[in-house]
């Protein structure tokens, strides 16, 4: 069984872990986790982080807060003058940025691990895809965090940026591939109007399951094999 998780935020990693139990995942399934794992609530992103280093059968799609923690890596560096002189206007200013975008929490929680493990945590998100393609339940999925930015029928996956992947906003209105179904998150779907709250958002094309855990609502657990909905 193929399922899929997006946007935890930090979401506890216990709780997350209960989750899994709840859908009776297994060694012989495989999960994936959309993106944003990390950020704005305490330290059970890095947690997640740190426990996804030895999974054989989860895999990470990076998400824009981690491709922002990665732009803000610098901040694990060891500190020597060069360094020093190397951190300039810029760098201070997109360290800022992702601060006040609830950064914060995964800072001072990296901050707490040894330096080889801050290290091991950032070579896996350098490795982590834009995207992936998977089969379940006899449909197509493309796997990505935030839809499709700038949406060409005619242009492959692999054509789009990771600007346009990370960053989408999707309307209600947009139409993907009529082969295949996206699968993302980045967007909670309570956004979308209050109807929405705490629902899944399935469209022809494609299904959006950021249920707003970044904002103290319950993550969504979706088995792309016979679409169910695991909740705590």
């Amino acid at each position: 069984m193929i399922y899929v998780i997006s946007d935890l935020h930090g979401y506890p990693h216990d709780k997350f872990l209960e989750l899994l139990a709840k859908a009776d995942f297994g060694k012989d399934d495989f999960l994936f986790i959309l993106g944003d794992v990390v950020d704005r609530n305490g330290d059970g992103g890095v947690e997640t982080l740190k426990w996804l280093l030895y999974q054989t059968n989860v895999q990470l799609i990076l998400g824009n807060h981690e491709a922002m923690l990665l732009a803000c890596s610098f901040v694990f560096d060891e500190i020597t003058e060069d360094s020093i002189d190397k951190l300039d206007a810029e760098k201070i200013d997109m360290l800022s940025r992702y601060s006040l975008d609830g950064g914060d929490a995964t800072l001072k929680a990296m901050q707490k691990l040894k330096r080889d493990e801050q290290q091991d945590i950032l070579d896996y998100l350098r490795e982590a895809p834009l995207y992936e393609t998977v089969s379940a339940g006899g449909k197509d999925f493309i796997l990505v965090h935030s839809g499709l930015d700038e949406f060409d029928p005619k242009k492959k996956i692999e054509g789009y940026t990771s600007e346009e992947l990370l960053w989408a906003w999707p309307e209600l209105t947009d139409v993907y591939y009529k082969d295949v179904i996206t699968v993302f998150g980045h967007t909670p779907t309570l956004s979308y109007g209050e109807e929405f709250t705490d629902k899944v958002i399935k469209t022809d094309t494609w299904i959006d399951i950021d249920m707003g855990a970044g904002f103290g609502r319950q993550p969504v657990l979706l088995r792309l094999d016979d679409m169910k909905e695991f909740r705590l």
